[in-house]
């Protein structure tokens, strides 16, 4: 356990979140929480008008969110008593998404009751958290993100947050841990992500080519192919073979983040 985590965990953050932000398609930009509804307030420093729509976000200072950081986020996941690592991946889930759903993932990848309450059963259940939780809770965290409308403005730059927070917590939870060889764990890691990228590439090329017609593969048509059928499964076969393509981007980002945080 850590109490001594949060000025890092709120630097690493905060190096995602950035300055002011007008966008006019983001609902947390909004006062109302969605597009159009209230006013047009901004976001800065990852502070938003829907989350605190009577702050004055634009002249909002370093000095003034870092309360609001820890009251409104930090304290909320119990940030104090959960493990190094696994404290950030939590907490930059929660100031993305709120810490309710934040911390109810963090239940879910630790094994306690997913209530979104902080209590001494979550606080006992978290404290073995490791690497496979952080990256547990990662995954849960992307695919909650894209499930979301406007994963499609979004998407790219959530993804690579999430693959560098992973790997910065992964790092973080290593480096607590006495005798832990850091280096190669991260090297290990990096290395799995690409095979796992590799591996889903080339079975999304062979499904695209396969739904294709089987150009290149020597496959023949049948002599009076049902077109509607055959539609079909060219259809889902390169939906298919993109869904393995996405995944297959994301774990090389996964593997480059990995490669980037051994870097002295």
């Amino acid at each position: 356990m850590t109490t001594t985590n949060f000025p890092e965990c709120l630097s690493i953050t905060l190096a995602s979140e950035g300055g002011l932000s007008t966008e006019r398609t983001d609902p947390g930009n909004w006062t109302g929480g969605k597009i159009g509804k209230g006013t047009l307030k901004g976001t800065k420093y990852g502070i938003s008008a829907a989350a605190f729509p009577t702050l004055d976000i634009h002249n909002l200072t370093l000095d003034d969110i870092k309360p609001i950081y820890r009251q409104k986020y930090w304290d909320e996941i119990g940030g104090d008593a959960l493990p190094a690592g696994f404290d950030l991946a939590t907490f930059d889930y929660a100031v993305n998404s709120g810490p309710a759903r934040a911390l109810r993932d963090a239940q879910n990848v630790t094994g306690a009751a997913a209530d979104s309450r902080y209590g001494p059963i979550t606080r006992a259940r978290a404290a073995n958290a490791g690497v496979k939780e952080i990256q547990a809770l990662c995954a849960r965290r992307l695919s909650f993100m894209k499930s979301l409308a406007i994963w499609k403005t979004y998407g790219k730059g959530w993804s690579a947050r999430v693959a560098k927070i992973e790997a910065k917590a992964v790092a973080m939870y290593l480096r607590a841990v006495p005798g832990a060889d850091v280096k190669t764990t991260l090297t290990d890691e990096a290395a799995k992500a690409e095979k796992t990228a590799g591996t889903l590439q080339k079975t999304g090329a062979a499904i695209a080519v396969s739904a294709s017609g089987g150009v290149g593969t020597g496959a023949a048509l049948p002599a009076e192919p049902n077109l509607l059928v055959l539609g079909g499964v060219m259809v889902v076969g390169l939906v298919i073979a993109g869904v393995l393509v996405a995944k297959a981007r994301r774990e090389k980002e996964r593997a480059a983040a990995y490669r980037e945080v051994m870097a002295p």
